[in-house]
């Protein structure tokens, strides 16, 4: 059977007796006939067939060592053997030097060849103890019981051994089950704690690689048009860039999957290729695609993509689906808080933050000015000139218009440098950090020019006749500057209100101004 990964196989009862009886070279020939038969089972696929020498080399080199070993110390075999103190004694040094030797080679394999970190001492390290200490009297029975009735003590020995082995393997398969549905409850309680998209993606896709060993993570989400689209792509735990692709329902695997609301497991490529539509990764071998439902509605898909055949038994299709259950519930919470945060911190017409958010960031800025982490701050605030001759003249509506405008040209000018909020009405405000006063005045500046000098279109008017029209409209500035101008965010944003309104709109609109204490 199998033990974390791991061929684990109660043959030392039969290759002891062997050994005592016939000697190293027919204990050697055992051994590699067995291992032919266990690798047989793992079904090893063309890129994983290097196992096979690379196996039988250490099992062949564990074999003539340990048997070295109790040559050494004049162990013999045969009916001649005595089995007294001293007997028991070189059986018991063959047995550790077998056990040993099979743990070094193992610990050599995956330390040197797969280069994975592995502690000398684990789970399969206590497993192959507790075999050979269960096999240890039973190897001595059958040596004993062979002398007297031949072949028949094979059968009497080997067929309440094999029961144990197939109990101990339920007993094992019901392990598994167990530690795979506690992994996955911890996972859910985790998921559930992580308030945004992109984390809660990031955090189930690093779950999925530590729990399946899987090689390829794809997940689709359902648009408004109920199509699937990719939202993330990860290979080889590196992620990736989205593709463009567009799937329909019965499309691909992931479209059956989203039409049929089931999952569905391929155990090779030739399973599946005449079944695929468009990208897949070189060298995927098993599929596992299972739908993301909410409320019984698909709200996604996950394809889960493996190198190794037959890699998805059903013990973890079985865990998958309780894992996209919990995933489905998170991803589509971690939806709504970004959408209510958002509808919270931004101004619902233009999209910029608004006034609330503006002051939080604000009152941070300050906190780190203060604690010398900032040089300085400058705050910028805007005010279209006119704007309600504009609403008189065209309406509201193209008012709207010429604000959401207005509001766009401003951030794109700005872009990442700065925060850029409305502050109310027609006012904006841009914030800005370690950035000399000249050289705010100049943005200032430049951002009026660029204000005047292109028109802003509007659609909507009042006559109702919806012709387009060119608008041309100019804006105020006001800039205050910390800690010189202020040394609070009140006082910051008093004085360049001030400047705004005392320096540019008195002295004749679309100008900048700076404070003037």
């Amino acid at each position: 059977m199998i033990i974390n990964g791991t061929p684990v196989f109660f043959l030392q009862w039969a290759t002891l007796s062997v050994f005592l009886i016939f000697g190293l070279v027919t204990e050697i020939i055992l051994v590699q006939i067995s291992l032919l038969a266990v690798l047989y089972q793992a079904k090893l696929d063309r890129k994983s067939l290097f196992r096979l020498p690379m196996n039988s080399i250490m099992f062949f080199l564990v074999s003539f060592f340990s048997g070295i070993i109790y040559y050494s110390f004049g162990g013999g075999h045969g009916f001649d053997i005595a089995l007294n103190f001293k007997s028991f004694y070189l059986i018991t040094v063959y047995l550790i030097s077998y056990l040993l030797l099979n743990t070094l080679g193992i610990f050599f394999i995956v330390r040197f060849i797969y280069k994975r970190k592995q502690r000398f001492v684990t789970k399969d390290l206590i497993w192959e103890i507790i075999t050979t200490i269960i096999t240890y009297p039973v190897g001595i029975v059958l040596y004993l019981m062979y002398e007297y009735i031949g072949l028949a003590a094979l059968i009497l020995i080997g067929v309440p051994f094999i029961s144990l082995s197939l109990i101990l393997k339920l007993y094992h398969s019901s392990q598994t089950a167990n530690d795979y549905l506690r992994k996955t409850a911890e996972i859910g309680h985790q998921l559930s704690q992580n308030l945004y998209v992109n984390e809660t993606i990031d955090f189930f896709i690093e779950k999925l690689y530590e729990l399946f060993k899987v090689d390829f993570v794809f997940i689709h989400q359902v648009n408004t048009n109920e199509e699937l689209e990719m939202i993330s792509r990860v290979e080889q735990q590196e992620k990736l860039p989205l593709l463009p692709e567009i799937m329909k329902e019965n499309e691909g695997i992931c479209g059956k999957v989203l039409a049929s609301k089931k999952a569905e497991v391929y155990h090779s490529k030739q399973d599946w290729q005449k079944v695929n539509k468009g990208y897949m990764p070189d060298g995927v071998q098993s599929i596992l695609c299972m739908p993301l439902i909410k409320n019984n509605k698909v709200i996604g898909v996950l394809l889960l993509g493996s190198r190794q055949k037959k890699a998805f038994a059903n013990i973890k299709l079985m865990v998958l689906d309780l894992l996209c259950s919990q995933f489905a519930i998170a991803l589509e919470n971690a939806k709504y808080f970004e959408t209510t945060k958002e509808n919270s911190e931004r101004c619902a017409l233009t999209k910029l933050y608004n006034y609330r958010y503006f002051d939080k960031i604000l009152s941070e800025q300050f906190t780190e000015l203060n604690e010398k982490n900032l040089d300085n701050l400058v705050l910028i605030m805007l005010d279209i000139d006119h704007f309600k001759a504009i609403n008189d003249q065209y309406g509201h509506q193209a008012g709207n218009e010429i604000l959401i405008g207005f509001a766009k040209r401003i951030q794109n000018l700005i872009g990442d440098h700065g925060l850029v909020a409305r502050y109310g009405g027609e006012e904006f405000v841009i914030l800005l950090s370690n950035i000399e006063k000249k050289e705010a005045f100049d943005l200032a500046e430049f951002i009026r020019k660029r204000i005047a000098s292109s028109p802003f279109v509007i659609k909507q008017n009042i006559d109702d006749r919806h012709q387009v029209k060119n608008v041309n409209i100019t804006a105020s500035l006001g800039l205050a500057y910390a800690p010189v101008d202020a040394d609070e965010p009140l006082a910051l944003i008093r004085h360049a209100d001030r400047a705004l309104y005392v320096g540019a709109k008195r002295a004749g609109r679309n100008r900048v101004a700076g404070y003037v204490k």
